[in-house]
């Protein structure tokens, strides 16, 4: 059983790496033509495709059918770009002349770089995510990441390829990747954090009016070391153009009771990343398992 999930995932890596060449060969705007083209004929016929219709039916259940095929078509459409982008991600420097990515709020990037302590990025699986950590960097803002791992660990050096132009160390979720965010942290460095997925032995907070169990720690950690909370989006305005908004830290709570003051920041994170999906739906990721089964 172990070789034949050995072959299997050789095989499933293979494949993305042709793939992942084919699109790396490729221009900007054809890559991200071909991988949207491909998203949208592919994604759909996929299983986890149930869950995105069932989550965004829980959120809008007055939705017509019509615009609900549409979200889910042009979600598959933004995560297929994505994947055709990646190899390219060097190419999108917010700050050249031409750029594909205007940055908006980037006086909060200077505020992290200069205030020589430590800080927190935040967002969501929304348009192409690798962007907003892309825009620190290139402003010299060094940005540490929290990933989690992909299930084939072949293909998981593919994701890795493509993200070694973002700078800074990659931590993986779980023990190993805790320490590590809390030396940084400590010595005064930053991290980037993308905070909507669920997590089972979170706490249950309302993202976009529906309890979700929530991962803490991105306010735990800005409460513990006393560092700007800053919401980091980004948005696809139309094939491989994109905007990168920077929003001033949130106002953290001092209530003297600190579990009470980690619900009401993780309220306040969710409320950012709702309204943010409200805004462009078929931007975010619908596929995860984002709330407990009705």
């Amino acid at each position: 059983m172990a070789l034949g999930g050995s072959l299997a995932q050789r095989g499933e890596a293979a494949a993305a790496w042709l793939l992942y060449g084919l699109f790396a060969i490729l221009p900007v705007d054809a890559a991200s033509w071909l991988g949207g083209t491909l998203g949208r004929l592919v994604g759909p016929k996929l299983r986890v495709s149930r869950n995105a219709r069932r989550n965004l039916k829980r959120v809008f259940p007055h939705m017509e059918d019509a615009e609900m095929a549409r979200i889910l078509t042009n979600m598959w459409d933004n995560l297929g770009r994505t994947a055709g982008e990646h190899p390219h991600l060097g190419k999108f420097d917010p700050y050249r002349k031409n750029s594909r990515v205007e940055v908006v709020g980037i006086e909060h990037v200077d505020a992290l770089r200069d205030d020589g302590a430590a800080g927190i990025l935040f967002g969501g699986h929304l348009a192409n995510w690798e962007l907003a950590p892309l825009a620190g960097t290139k402003r010299g803002l060094v940005v540490h990441l929290v990933y989690r791992r992909a299930n084939n660990p072949f293909f998981d050096k593919i994701v890795q390829k493509g993200r070694a132009v973002l700078g800074g160390d990659y931590f993986p979720k779980g023990s190993e990747g805790a320490r590590n965010i809390l030396r940084v942290l400590r010595q005064g460095d930053h991290m980037a954090m993308l905070v909507d997925q669920k997590m089972n032995d979170g706490i249950a907070v309302p993202f976009l009016g529906i309890d979700a169990m929530t991962a803490p720690a991105v306010a735990e950690l800005a409460l513990r070391y006393e560092c700007p909370l800053v919401p980091a989006r980004v948005e696809r305005l139309g094939g491989a153009h994109f905007r990168v908004s920077f929003f001033p830290p949130l106002e953290k709570p001092d209530s003297g009771d600190r579990q009470a003051d980690v619900l009401t920041l993780m309220g306040m994170v969710n409320a950012s990343l709702g309204d943010w999906v409200r805004e462009r739906p078929e931007q975010w990721l619908w596929v995860h398992n984002r709330w407990p089964a009705e």
